[in-house]
């Protein structure tokens, strides 16, 4: 699995542990909204009031990545509060990560290219391996045929080496298990 595919895949697995646990399943939903033409002060009342109920939720942190995810929240109007944050918390927080997230995600497009160099390299020592070198020319020529191959096998398995030890590095995982 590649971490393209591991990141499109945590979107549901978060919902999916909102769903069997959040603790707002049993609240008021409009408690976590401000209603149209609600006052400034009655909505930061109701905002600490449904910002305290999220914090004693065990899936608090799952719903709050889902709301970053989702680009939930507006830096110019307050109006929701979800994961224990306000919507205007959730801009700030997703803005200061957003460069260290942009780091990472490059980083995963780093490792997948490296997934792919490191495959197609095992591929083709593979099928270097299985390959017969002609014997037309005599046994001399076939001589000089199995070095040459085997050369080539050296400098496959060198590569592969050369990638698995860079990437093991970056992982943290220097030395094999």
């Amino acid at each position: 699995m590649t971490s393209t595919q591991a990141r499109r895949m945590r979107r549901p697995v978060l919902q999916a542990a909102i769903d069997a646990g959040a603790k707002c399943v049993q609240a008021d939903p409009e408690l976590f909204f401000r209603a149209d033409g609600e006052s400034p002060a009655t909505w930061q009342a109701q905002r600490a009031e449904a910002i305290r109920f999220c914090h004693g939720c065990p899936v608090r942190t799952a719903c709050e990545e889902l709301a970053l995810r989702d680009g939930d929240g507006n830096s110019r109007v307050d109006d929701l509060v979800r994961g224990g944050r306000s919507g205007s918390e959730l801009v700030a927080l997703r803005e200061r990560q957003a460069q260290r997230l942009g780091a990472a995600i490059a980083a995963d497009e780093a490792s997948d290219m490296q997934w792919k160099t490191l495959t197609d390299i095992a591929v083709e020592l593979n099928r270097e391996a299985r390959r017969m070198p002609t014997r037309s020319g005599g046994m001399p020529h076939q001589a000089e045929l199995m070095k040459q191959q085997n050369e080539r096998i050296g400098e496959l398995a060198a590569k592969l080496a050369v990638v698995r030890t860079a990437r093991r590095a970056r992982t943290g995982w220097e030395a094999a298990a």
